[in-house]
């Protein structure tokens, strides 16, 4: 939110100033989307942001075909069909696309690179979501060419997270990759605590999770990204058409690595993995 705000407030908009937000949270029930969409929608919003996953910007583009909408979500804007491409929109949607759902083949290399001698891996993934059915299929190509036995556990809520470790507990892997999805980061601590109960090293999408205690993270400037479409929801309030916006896409990212926990697990973080660390907590 407040780098959202710092976005409005480089093109000379501000909360209680000039404009008014209306804020809904699913809290982690992607069904209930539809409907807080339509609400903001019949309140006549100016400009409706969808943000945290790609499940938000469909629930807000199946709601207002006229209605300016700027999302930031981990998927394929134009291959889910909210954009014409990443340069023209059209239509009435853009925003930014932070490929965090396209990074985790490259979070299982550094999770490999980690645990080199490691044969069996774990990932956990989110079937109901754009982003969770499309990582699947990438980390399965990408465990193909790394030799990898990698298997899949996967879970909709907490219910089915806690299911999920539960069979983790009973076959034991040795690493595991949580994959992008906003269900496992409205449970981000819970997460963490399984997965340190597990005594497994794990690779996470988003930089909270090493600082909850994660062992290692991979991803783009999310402040960055918040921050970019408040740009553009100013830009739209100033008369722009999002159709005119190109979907904006992340140039940094950072690794982010918990020396704390590597030690509670008796790992040795390789030298060249921790001299890429764009972080290391201690």
């Amino acid at each position: 939110m407040a780098a959202f705000g710092k976005g409005l407030e480089e093109v000379g908009f501000a909360e209680a100033k000039n404009l008014s937000t209306e804020y809904r949270f699913a809290e982690g029930r992607l069904d209930r989307l539809p409907e807080l969409a339509a609400d903001l929608v019949r309140r006549h919003v100016a400009v409706l942001v969808a943000v945290g996953c790609s499940t938000s910007a469909l629930a807000a583009k199946a709601a207002t075909p006229t209605i300016p909408i700027v999302f930031v979500m981990g998927g394929d804007p134009v291959g889910l069909g909210l954009a014409a491409s990443l340069s023209r929109p059209g239509g009435n949607a853009t925003g930014m696309t932070i490929i965090s759902a396209d990074l985790a083949p490259k979070r299982l290399g550094l999770l490999r690179e980690l645990v080199p001698k490691a044969t069996a891996f774990a990932a956990l993934t989110n079937p109901d979501t754009p982003e969770g059915r499309g990582q699947s299929s990438d980390m399965r190509a990408a465990a193909q060419v790394l030799g990898l036995n990698l298997r899949f556990l996967e879970a909709t809520d907490e219910k089915g997270i806690e299911r999920a470790f539960a069979t983790l507990t009973q076959e034991k892997a040795d690493a595991l990759l949580v994959g992008s999805d906003p269900v496992f980061d409205v449970h981000r601590d819970k997460l963490v605590a399984l997965v340190a109960a597990a005594a497994i090293p794990a690779i996470y999408q988003f930089r909270d999770f090493a600082v909850a205690g994660g062992l290692m993270s991979y991803d783009p400037d999310i402040g960055d990204a918040h921050r970019q479409i408040g740009v553009y929801v100013g830009k739209i309030l100033q008369g722009a058409k999002p159709a005119d916006l190109p979907i904006q896409r992340p140039t940094k990212f950072q690794l982010i690595i918990n020396l704390k926990t590597a030690k509670t697990l008796g790992l040795e973080i390789p030298p060249t993995l921790l001299a890429r660390a764009d972080e290391v907590i201690e």
